[in-house]
């Protein structure tokens, strides 16, 4: 297939004219026009199209397929269902928004069930067709080793401390789909130990924490390294007691995980959120569960009632916030449309930064020879116009 026409996204994080050149499912080539003055530079037009399909792209920028490494489910299914047709229909309902990789996210149940949700996974990436589909390249583990005060959604009842050996359950019955596995350190007074131990074979995430700046700090300097819905389920960034969010930003190696939702955060907060972090850390989620794309009512999160009205979706319990009802691309629209985020960080943050997480950098994530050929087409005011999953329309 050739992509012509398009604003292309490249890897260094800018966009250029040119054209895409698919073979078969990964990226043949990359051609990009020259400003003026440079040299080298090759005209579309010359690019023979003998025998290709050819995709007028009438200007649109052309990004790399998202990726979500944190979300729920949509379309009414969630990932916890733990079925192989919920998975299928999840990664369907993804990939035509124009999220062509996914890491679905676990609730706080109990580990047996965990594991067979895991399992369920691992079979659906071993045996499922990924035609039309995105591809489940990781899992990130949202509970139980988490705090009750900070549970947010999750359901207390099944909250336990961090446990090495039940961490490699969640593994072995994962086939290793497992990337990100979040604790609160302030709850067991073997985290730092836990952390220790499985650094080096899963990301550490602090999640659902009431964690203060020291345990933060000392929790990043033991090897975790990532956060968990920055500003959600934590302290406040305060100027006499940081918190977590101070920890992360004195710990250079930590990337952040963002609901640009247009409810989880107010835009100034999304935009003091870069410039602390920089966008080399932030990653941009949508945290969407089972009501994402469905009509406003009541579903169910962790087996707990949801109300959905427009783009808010609160537990029926106490009304505080149960995930999101926003695909990835919405967010990352709301992102550059409501808080002011620049197009190219947005992207980069949706994309690249998500891959290096889950380690799937040489595959997915930018627009290159030999990767992928995952590619969504945006119209000017960031509507998805086309997209190609594995060199298909």
């Amino acid at each position: 297939m050739m992509i012509r026409n398009v604003q292309v996204f490249l890897p260094e994080g800018r966009f250029r004219r040119g054209t895409i050149v698919t073979k078969g499912d990964i990226i043949e080539k990359v051609y990009v026009q020259k400003d003026a003055g440079e040299s080298g530079g090759i005209n579309p037009r010359d690019i023979a199209a003998e025998e290709q399909d050819v995709l007028d792209g009438r200007g649109a920028y052309a990004i790399p397929g998202l990726i979500d490494l944190h979300f729920h489910g949509c379309r009414g299914d969630d990932f916890c269902d733990g079925s192989m047709e919920a998975i299928g229909r999840i990664a369907e309902y993804e990939a035509s928004v124009g999220v062509t990789a996914i890491a679905p996210a676990t609730m706080t149940l109990p580990v047996p069930e965990l594991c067979r949700i895991l399992s369920t996974a691992a079979r659906y990436r071993r045996e499922a067709s990924c035609a039309g589909r995105a591809d489940l390249v990781g899992i990130n583990m949202e509970g139980p080793f988490i705090s009750t005060e900070k549970r947010g959604a999750q359901d207390a009842k099944y909250v336990i401390p961090c446990d090495a050996s039940v961490c490699g359950r969640f593994l072995e019955s994962s086939e290793g789909l497992v990337k990100l596995i979040g604790i609160a350190p302030e709850v067991s007074e073997n985290s730092i130990s836990f952390i220790r131990q499985v650094k080096n074979r899963v990301h550490v995430a602090l999640a659902h924490t009431d964690a203060d700046y020291e345990t933060a700090l000392a929790a990043f300097r033991a090897g975790a390294d990532h956060l968990v819905h920055m500003y959600n389920a934590m302290p406040s960034f305060r100027h006499r007691a940081p918190g977590v969010i101070g920890a992360a930003f004195d710990s250079p190696h930590v990337m952040c995980e963002i609901i640009c939702d247009g409810v989880h955060i107010h835009p100034s907060a999304i935009r003091a959120a870069f410039r602390l972090m920089g966008e080399e850390r932030m990653i941009l989620i949508s945290d969407s569960m089972r009501g994402t794309g469905m009509p406003d009512g009541r579903y169910t999160l962790g087996g707990q009632g949801v109300e959905v009205r427009g783009r808010r979706a609160t537990l029926v319990r106490d009304g505080s916030l149960a995930g999101s009802v926003t695909n990835l691309t919405d967010c990352l629209r709301t992102a550059v449309r409501e808080a002011g985020i620049p197009l190219e960080t947005a992207v980069v943050c949706a994309t690249r930064n998500p891959a290096k997480v889950l380690g799937i950098l040489d595959h997915y994530g930018t627009l290159e020879t030999g990767k992928i050929a995952d590619v969504v087409l945006l119209d000017r005011d960031l509507r998805v116009r086309d997209v190609i999953v594995h060199g298909v329309e």
